[in-house]
């Protein structure tokens, strides 16, 4: 999902969170005995309305028994949110992680907002999990040390400073010891502290402690992790969904006597979104599916076929673009001048998250209160659309924060999707019974709110020297925010960012370099997906420099390192990649190499992939050389793995995933005909992270975009083909 949401956009009414405007105001809050602490953010012309201490939902709470919750105002979906955040609270708490857990944090926007996104929201996405998180919770855990020290200080009568701290347990040299669970009481009942010191980056023992292993790696291993999938209340119904065929159709009538006739099956609902089969188990409601038959009005519906979709877009792509996304020095002038052009248009297809967990959600209302468990990666924006569906005020609406297996950006969407069907089905029974709205996968994989298609087309110039003069690349497809609530902030002079991030934003230093974007119209519903705009960019604007490094005859590596000289940072992850690798040395007997180096979300990486052929149209990836700066790596182990996991699922897009449309209709239905990268596929992985000083940037998604490029330039070198038809699968035929 997109990083820095609208920073540059942000609407006059919403207030920036930028250096001058972020203020912490720390709280204490006694409940049962209990410490919680936490920082409420406020604007400065509304810090003098505001009470010096309020409670309010904390970040950390320490329980009488040691316990310390943490609440995280990022959504966990297995990219390591949860554990990152712990460890900043820890670095600064000292407590014992065996005592540590984390909860989803939400309701509280002043506490939990995205500090990164540039706007008054709580989200997850666009890798800035940490970035957001950085300071704020580190505060946190300090203050909250600060205060059980000067409790502990002032009950024993010795200096704060002789008392010392960790794993969970207050000690003076005079043999005085207690818990912070048996200190916390005495805790909260201390002014919070106005200054509060960090560690140097010398005295940390936490963060960056490359054998400090995720916390939550046994509760997920022995099933003990709860997810939205595993919720279950007393008296609760099941749900599936019967959605339309074709996306933009609407339900005309629908017959449901038979499945109403089966045991166990409650009652047969239409929603806004289509027919709801709600049943005592979900076994009869997927029985009950089936004997449910719907009539649809189709007259509004996406009819085109994948084929006509790309077809316009590429006719699209041979005209003057619509917008300008970057225009430096004349590129087309620097075109008709050189003395060698360049040209090639590259093609990718709609692509779905397929996450493990199918989307779910489950509504209940209590005592006049909507409680609702889900996968809620946009907590307030849900809220809110709960609490028109249900009628009733945002305050009234509960949300519970849930573990998600997978999600990819998926579960960031601007109508709430299966969270607002949830409610509608539950509302639709009379709020009889908690109701769980399960989809099944095709449901998930038919459902839109895909990678938008894309069509690039390339050109370039060398002069006679074999230099490049000049470069264009006329994007086109959908946009993502236009026709959503963000689109007035999203989209300017006609250019969704999403579109052209990776493509806008080359750093390569190119005299005469013109990007423009024409947004295409489509019914297809799409989103963000893991690294978003630079899934496709990257791919293009990486496998087409090959193409401009062979025209000059020029080492692919040793081109970008002379276009890369006023970037320091992606010339220190090329290098290192270039290094560890062995470039310049041949590979192995059947080996071929590529290269690619694609920046997103504030974070570089390099990569080299290293391939066989081991028949005639088939592509063994043998291994892959990862060098990544991300700012400060707060939990390297983990850096590690989002590495691998993102080169893992970039792998899966290109080699053979796409959905495809027949006459409107998606022909993906589940993991047999979409297929993500196999086991015995994924290739040797070797991560090399840059040390930094500087804050921590991304890590979950930027592993995605330089695989494909890498891949699709080591098979150029293998086969003399260019990919340039996504997913391989269909490209190295074409």
């Amino acid at each position: 999902m997109y990083p820095k949401i609208f920073d540059s956009f942000a609407a006059p009414h919403v207030p920036k969170l930028n250096a001058t405007r972020r203020g912490f105001l720390l709280g204490a809050l006694v409940t049962a005995g209990a410490l919680s602490v936490g920082f409420r953010w406020n604007s400065p012309a509304a810090a003098q309305d505001q009470p010096k201490v309020h409670p309010f939902q904390p970040y950390v709470a320490i329980a009488p028994d040691g316990k310390v919750t943490i609440y995280s105002s990022q959504f966990e979906m297995g990219q390591g949110a949860y554990f990152g955040i712990a460890t900043l609270v820890n670095e600064e708490l000292g407590a014992d992680w065996p005592q540590i857990t984390v909860e989803g944090g939400s309701g509280n926007l002043a506490a939990f907002g995205n500090l990164a996104w540039g706007v008054a929201a709580q989200g997850t996405g666009g890798s800035t999990s940490m970035t957001s998180s950085w300071e704020r919770y580190r505060k946190a855990g300090a203050a909250m040390r600060m205060m059980l020290v000067e409790a502990a200080a002032k009950e024993w009568g010795v200096p704060a400073s002789s008392i010392v701290a960790e794993r969970g347990m207050l000690a003076h040299a005079s043999g005085k010891t207690a818990t912070y669970g048996e200190m916390a009481a005495k805790a909260a009942g201390i002014d919070p502290p106005t200054d509060i010191p960090l560690k140097p980056a010398s005295a940390w023992t936490q963060i960056g402690n490359a054998g400090l292993k995720r916390y939550d790696s046994k509760m997920k291993t022995d099933g003990t992790a709860e997810f939205t999938i595993d919720v279950k209340l007393p008296n609760m119904a099941t749900a599936v969904m019967i959605h339309p065929p074709k996306f933009g159709a609407t339900v005309t009538s629908f017959d449901a006597s038979k499945a109403k006739a089966l045991k166990g099956v409650i009652d047969v609902v239409q929603i806004s979104r289509g027919v709801a089969i709600v049943a005592e188990t979900m076994w009869a409601a997927i029985k009950g599916r089936d004997l449910v038959t719907v009539t649809w009005n189709e007259e509004k519906a996406e009819t085109r076929s994948s084929p006509e979709i790309l077809a316009a877009y590429e006719a699209r792509a041979k005209a003057t673009p619509l917008a300008v996304a970057r225009n430096d020095g004349d590129a087309v002038k620097a075109l008709a001048s050189a003395a060698k052009t360049l040209e090639a248009t590259f093609s990718f297809p709609y692509l779905a998250h397929a996450a493990l967990e199918p989307l779910n959600a489950v509504a209940q209302m209590k005592d006049g209160v909507v409680e609702i468990w889900g996968g809620h990666q946009m907590p307030d924006l849900y809220q809110y659309i709960a609490s028109q569906i249900a009628g009733v005020t945002p305050d009234k609406v509960k949300l519970h924060v849930m573990r998600s297996g997978g999600g990819f950006g998926r579960r960031a969407v601007f109508d709430a999707d299966v969270v607002a069907e949830s409610v509608e089905v539950a509302k639709a029974i009379g709020w009889s019974r908690p109701v769980k709205v399960q989809w099944m996968r095709d449901n998930d994989m038919k459902g839109g709110r895909y990678r938008p298609a894309y069509v690039h087309a390339m050109k370039a110039g060398l002069d006679a020297e074999g230099n490049i003069v000049a470069w264009s690349n006329h994007v086109v497809g959908q946009s993502i925010m236009s026709g959503t609530l963000f689109e007035g902030m999203a989209v300017k002079n006609g250019i969704d960012f999403t579109s052209v991030e990776g493509a806008a934003n080359i750093p390569y230093a190119i005299p005469n370099l013109a990007v423009g974007l024409s947004t295409m119209q489509a019914g297809v519903p799409v989103l963000w997906w893991r690294a978003v705009g630079s899934t496709h960019t990257a791919y293009a604007v990486e496998a087409f420099l090959d193409e401009v490094a062979e025209a000059a005859g020029k080492d692919p590596v040793a081109l970008r390192l002379e276009l890369l000289k006023d970037h320091p940072r992606h010339l220190a992850a090329l290098k290192l990649a270039a290094e560890k690798v062995g470039w310049g040395s041949a590979p192995a007997q059947g080996r071929f190499r590529g290269v690619a180096v694609a920046e997103s979300f504030n974070t570089v990486v390099a990569q080299i992939a290293e391939i066989s052929i081991p028949a005639e149209g088939q592509i063994k990836v043998e291994k892959v050389v990862c060098a990544v700066d991300c700012g400060t790596a707060i939990n390297p182990d983990q850096v590690v793995a989002q590495m691998q996991g993102g080169i893992g699922f970039g792998l899966s897009s290109i080699l053979g995933e796409e959905i495809t449309l027949e006459s409107g209709e998606v022909q993906q239905a589940n993991y047999d005909s979409y297929t993500p990268l196999r086991i015995d596929q994924m290739p040797e992985v070797e991560v090399h992270i840059i040390p930094s000083d500087a804050p921590p940037t991304g890590a979950g998604e930027p592993g995605v975009p330089p695989i494909g490029p890498a891949v699709a330039n080591a098979v150029y070198q293998a086969t003399k083909k260019r990919v340039r038809v996504l997913p391989f699968s269909k490209g190295l035929s074409v």
